[in-house]
């Protein structure tokens, strides 16, 4: 074998245990090098940094309700004609639906859409309780019977028991309260340090608020919906 071959062999071996020695060190560390000063700086390892946890939707839910809480809004039902798709009462009126509205648009799902569409399809599935011949986008999705029927109808519907347990953040729960008159509300991510109970996010009356208040009132009703 020449001498010309033997360097080439040497050669190529050397850049290879180089390449070898150099893949496994970023196996283990990731880093870079400063130029300037010819240092190596090594980085946060995969397994040390700080796991991201990718909230679920219904904790998304959760947290554009709380959100809710720090808008200032006059209590105010007034029949409003809005603008569609889209639509909306001023930003600081509204009431307990109007909660659960702005908080699903946090997250780009529209209810007024989505009820007046299922009303146009299937106006007998909902209830007739305003004597009205056809839907009216307009006040439909503001109503808290309308949309117990609609998350009947397209979510999931869940156990209205006296557990604490099974109302977990981003859930929908509803009320009958002593009046009669109907409420809605969403479970926030907070509990009650006091009764260990996840806070609900409504307005009652006094703008949005999170209380501990899941029993306060005969609950009715207790939904998920993702928009799917």
């Amino acid at each position: 074998m020449s001498k010309k071959n033997i360097y080439l062999i040497a050669t190529l071996l050397f850049c290879i245990v180089g390449i070898i020695i150099l893949t496994c060190s970023t196996f283990t560390r990731t880093g870079f090098y400063n130029q300037n000063e010819w240092t190596y700086t090594v980085s946060q390892a995969p397994e040390e940094r700080a796991e991201v946890k990718t909230l679920s939707f219904l904790e998304r839910l959760a947290k554009a309700a709380e959100d809710r809480c720090q808008h200032q809004v006059i209590y105010d039902g007034a029949y409003v004609q809005l603008d569609y798709p889209g639509g909306d009462v001023a930003a600081n009126r509204g009431v307990c639906t109007d909660v659960v509205i702005r908080s699903y648009r946090t997250l780009g799902i529209d209810l007024q859409v989505l009820v007046h569409e299922d009303m146009r399809s299937d106006f007998g599935a909902y209830p007739n309780l305003w004597r009205l011949s056809s839907p009216d986008k307009n006040i439909d999705h503001r109503r808290v019977p309308n949309l117990m029927r609609f998350f009947t109808r397209h979510g999931w519907v869940l156990d209205k028991s006296k557990s604490a347990d099974l109302y977990k953040p981003g859930h929908i729960v509803a009320w009958r309260l002593s009046n009669n008159r109907p409420h809605i509300g969403i479970v926030s991510s907070v509990k009650d340090e006091h009764s260990g109970r996840y806070k609900i996010v409504h307005n009652i009356g006094a703008g949005p608020r999170r209380e501990d208040c899941l029993f306060s009132y005969e609950i009715v009703g207790h939904y998920t919906f993702d928009g799917q």
